[in-house]
């Protein structure tokens, strides 16, 4: 993250009005395009959901939570979440 000196970018009125509420502070001003939620670029997302899809409905087929726990690589507890969350 760069630093910029607020003096350099921004008119005196709003400097001013900004030093008002946060004299000699550091502030981060954030982009306006909205945040993109976690996962959604690298497809992350995406591939937990339907992970947890497959293992709800398999334990609707019959699977104890042990065998998806082995199949899948995840402990006990997470399985339970997904399957009851």
């Amino acid at each position: 993250m760069k630093y910029v000196n607020a003096a350099e970018v921004l008119p005196e009125r709003l400097l001013r009005e900004l030093q008002a509420y946060a004299d000699g502070d550091v502030l981060y001003i954030p982009r306006r395009a909205s945040k993109k939620e976690w996962g959604t670029v690298s497809g992350s997302r995406a591939f937990y959901r339907e992970r947890n899809r497959e293992i709800r409905r398999l334990y609707r087929e019959g699977y104890s939570m042990e065998t998806l726990e082995e199949q899948y690589g995840l402990a006990h507890s997470t399985i339970r979440k997904i399957i009851y969350g």
